[in-house]
């Protein structure tokens, strides 16, 4: 996500040490005590000097102990701009954390549990200890923030500790870490003066002439409370009556400080005041700034005064040019103004949102306009940056804007109302979508008494949004399943857009791809991206056009055209990432799409490389789905490798990782993982899946689910052999004749051959051997043009026989067989993988021809047919890379799966 306005460097920085601070040992000592924990909670009222015990703190850590800050405020309650913010504090104490998280957030809405795994593990890798400190936090009440930042407290590294402050506590799982030890908790009770410590305050800092009766007794009536006894010690300068003071000082906390701040506003000169009152509507000012506000030209020298006077004003960098004024101070400030200028509060707001925008922040301007209650302006700047803030993601602060303005002036604006949908539909919301598009389109169709068709600010928005309207209710058909709908209205949007409306035209043309691709019809959908790829890249949509060419490489390689998806990609390599140039965001997503080519057709060599050179480009490099589909590719070569493990464990980040969009998910990641079972024979997981997915032998068949249906069929496979189950096999082998239709209908040769080779496996398993070579065979050819390798050799040893069977004829499919088997089989020579792919009869089996039994003693023994005890043994030679019975009974005491003879 990039932000609408830059970030605030500011907000990242250690505050300034105050002058005359009481050093206070028993709260360092504790907060050094808990660096160890998880995170240190410091929650009190406003005034309980928060900040000051943690910058003095932090003043004296270690040097090892590096140090992020984030100041926050309201508008960092966007979980895009919270997340952005956190990122770029941590990036201040260690440079090398977050490129990933960044990449994520600048790419679009991102699965939060993806951005905070991949901040976390960036976290694991940094060297040296981290302090990250979140001040205000009080501020934040997104539930998406919180939840966020549970699981980030759950993750956290031992070396990086948390440290929040805030005004109450958090909604987050305190309890739990409480009985833990992860929490280290500083309260109120904390905070307070001591007697000794309020002593060397007033009469040291402050320099009072007081008693010490005197300072017990303001110690006694604030209780400790260190905004009021600053104020009070402000108060006091001067006065000739302080016990009678001190005696007369009575109250609750608001009504003190509503006290003691007129006492302190009444003894500043009439200049100073107003200055005060009138600038307390400012989150930061500058003098610029405050010179706009208050219309006056000394705002530097009265910044200067107030500073110098102590007067709550804190520095937000060290050249003294951005400053806030106590969070406490500014709420009081801004009551008094209210009660003694209300009529003045909408102008002053007014000014700072004129500021803002003649200096390009326009997200302040907005948040002025609204504080001043000046609706029209606002929503007339919210309409001119509602293209930055959908083109940059922004679409919850986008949502929070447009529901503060009132919903009847949202309805008047068509161009909002489009807006406010965008939002919604982000968010998968369709609730109240179809509403706000009729609102739309009766803006466009009504006419006022000037024969204006409706209240429009952004012109070009207004006349795009005939197609906008129709992509929405495409993207609803599309979001329901109603894949025709979808078509008929992305057609429609299409016709709508003009011959210039690039970016218009490559949206309608994507949907019409989505909805073809996601019915089959890939031959249709294929020609929907490529138009749409065109159309982006002419918008000068460069990186979206690496995003069309990934689809477009899928369909291709759906389709078995492995040279066609090479070609695909590497056209867009050159868009992304010219020679000579800076690679665009896709560029890493190309390199991972390339490797899966090159690791299909047996190259791993070359898709080891691409790999690293998508890794090298970092996720800044690459789009949302880069990391997901990098573990997916990255598990094949290591499966390809014999190493199933690693495998396994890249498939479990993939799924941590993956970010969905409206792209069909013919392979989900569970489903990849459950393949993986099958073929490591751990068919009870594969199958337990499958129920979860509600998958049957009989479900009607569909190519969005066909890679899920065909993981079963492998699965049942994998039982069959494994118990010798033969409803299994049967239920396997109508499913594959089933799905092999269903591909050839299609069109689909990849998908073709993926079914052919687990036809023959499954053949194979209920020994019908001729039937096994025969789907064999056909799937070698059907592989042979295109150089086909690992959808044979990923299932094992057991199609490695087949393919010797094959190979050793002069049938058709013969010589890609050789090639095939010239890639090398994957290594199974340790005990762990050999245990993990022989079933449990197998391993029955094994033990038994390790005895003086023959055959057909070995069925009696295990209560199954001698034909099956062949089909196991014949399995346990593959698996074990042997040719007969003396050989693997020697491998098996090798392994120790037998006892030694």
């Amino acid at each position: 996500m990039v932000l609408l306005s830059p970030l605030v460097s500011t907000k990242l920085h250690v505050p300034r040490r105050r002058r005359g601070v009481v050093e206070r040992v028993r709260l360092t000592r504790r907060l050094n005590e808990g660096a160890d924990a998880a995170l240190t909670l410091v929650s009190a009222p406003a005034g309980f000097g928060k900040t000051t015990v943690l910058t003095e703190w932090l003043a004296r850590r270690p040097e090892h102990r590096s140090v992020a800050w984030l100041s926050l405020d309201q508008r960092d309650d966007d979980p895009a701009v919270f997340w952005s913010y956190l990122v770029a504090a941590l990036q201040t104490a260690a440079p090398d954390v977050g490129a990933t998280a960044v990449s994520l957030l600048e790419s679009g809405p991102a699965d939060l549990d993806t951005v905070l795994a991949t901040l976390v593990n960036d976290l694991s890798a940094s060297p040296g200890e981290v302090v990250l400190v979140l001040d205000d936090y009080h501020v934040i009440d997104s539930q998406a923030v919180q939840e966020g930042m549970a699981f980030l407290v759950e993750h956290l590294p031992a070396h990086v500790h948390l440290v929040i402050a805030a005004r109450a506590d958090p909604p987050l799982p305190l309890p739990r870490w409480r009985s833990r030890g992860e929490l280290v908790e500083i309260r109120a009770a904390d905070l307070r003066f001591t007697p000794d410590e309020a002593a060397e305050y007033l009469t040291d800092a402050m320099g009072l002439a007081l008693t010490a009766d005197d300072v017990a007794a303001l110690e006694g009536r604030t209780e400790g409370w260190i905004a009021a006894l600053q104020l009070a010690a402000l108060s006091l300068q001067g006065r000739e009556d302080v016990p009678g003071f001190i005696r007369d000082f009575a109250g609750d906390d608001r009504y003190i400080v509503d006290y003691l701040v007129g006492e302190v506003l009444a003894r500043q000169p009439e200049q100073n005041r107003t200055f005060l009152l009138q600038t307390s509507i400012l989150g930061r000012m500058t003098a610029e700034l405050c010179d706009a506000v208050t219309g006056r030209r000394d705002g530097r020298a009265t910044l200067e005064v107030l500073e110098r006077g102590n007067l709550f004003l804190v520095p937000l960098d060290n050249r003294r040019r951005w400053y806030r004024y106590h969070h406490l101070f500014a709420d009081v400030l801004q009551v008094h103004l209210r009660d003694e200028h209300p009529d003045t509060v909408p102008e002053l707001h007014r000014r700072a949102c004129a500021w803002y925008e003649g200096n390009g922040d326009r997200a302040e301007a907005v948040a002025h306009a609204l504080a001043g209650r000046d609706v029209p302006r606002a929503a007339e700047l919210i309409e001119l940056t509602l293209p930055a803030l959908q083109q940059n993601r922004q679409e919850t602060t986008m949502r929070r804007w447009l529901e503060a303005l009132p919903d009847e002036l949202v309805r008047a604006r068509p161009v909002l109302s489009v807006g406010y949908v965008g939002a919604l539909m982000v968010d998968g919301e369709t609730r109240g979508v179809e509403e706000r598009l009729r609102d739309a389109e009766r803006g466009l169709a009504a006419v006022d008494d000037n024969g204006r068709q409706a209240v429009v600010v952004d012109e070009v928005a207004f006349g795009r949004l005939p197609g906008a309207i129709a992509l929405y209710r495409a993207g609803l058909a599309l979001l329901s399943g109603d894949l025709t709908g979808a078509r008929t209205r992305a057609g429609t949007a299409l016709d709508l857009a003009g011959p210039d409306d690039h970016l218009g035209r490559g949206s309608a043309a994507g949907i019409l791809g989505l909805a073809h691709w996601t019915a089959g019809s890939l031959d249709e959908g294929y020609r929907w991206y490529a138009e749409a790829a065109t159309a982006l890249e002419a918008a000068g949509h460069r990186s979206d056009v690496a995003g069309c060419s990934l689809a477009l490489a899928d369909i291709r390689l759906a389709q078995g055209r492995l040279g066609d998806a090479t070609t695909v990609l590497e056209r867009a390599m050159a868009v992304v990432s010219p020679e000579g140039g800076t690679p665009l965001r896709g560029a890493a997503d190309l390199h991972v799409g390339i490797a899966a080519v090159l690791l299909e057709r047996g190259d791993l060599d070359g898709a080891r490389r691409r790999l690293a050179t998508a890794v090298d480009l970092g996720d800044r490099g690459g789009l949302p789905q880069n990391p997901y589909r990098r573990c997916v590719v990255a598990a094949r070569l290591r499966e390809s490798e014999g190493d199933t493990d690693g495998a396994h464990a890249l498939l479990d980040e993939a799924e941590r990782r993956y970010v969905g969009d409206y792209f069909p998910n013919v392979e989900p990641v569970p489903a990849l993982r459950a393949r993986l079972d099958a073929r490591r024979g751990r068919w009870s997981e594969a199958l337990a899946w499958a129920a979860e997915r509600n998958l049957s032998t009989s479900d009607d068949l569909s190519y969005l689910r066909e890679f899920e249906h065909l993981t079963l069929a492998r699965a049942l496979v994998a039982r069959h052999a494994a118990t010798g189950d033969e409803p299994s096999i049967t239920a396997a082998v109508e499913l594959l004749e089933r799905l092999l239709h269903l591909a050839e209908e299609g069109g689909r040769a990849g998908s073709l051959v993926a079914v052919l080779v687990t036809r023959a496996l499954a053949e194979q398993a209920r020994g019908e051997e001729h039937a096994a070579v025969a789907a064999l065979r056909r799937a070698l050819v059907l592989a042979e043009p295109q150089g086909h390798v690992r959808v044979l050799l990923d299932e094992g040893p057991l199609v490695v026989l087949l393919l010797r069977s094959v190979a050793a004829t002069k049938e058709p499919g013969a010589d890609h067989a050789r090639r095939v088997l010239e890639h090398g089989v994957p290594d199974a020579s340790t005990s762990v993988e050999l245990i993990a792919q022989l079933s449990a009869r197998e391993l029955d089996v094994l033990r038994l021809l390790g005895t003086e039994l023959d055959g057909p003693d070995i069925a009696r023994r295990l209560f199954v047919s001698v034909n099956t005890v062949r089909t196991h043994t014949k399995n346990i030679y593959a698996k074990l890379g042997v040719s007969n019975r003396r050989a693997a009974v020697r491998r098996g005491e090798e392994l120790g799966l037998l006892p030694p003879r």
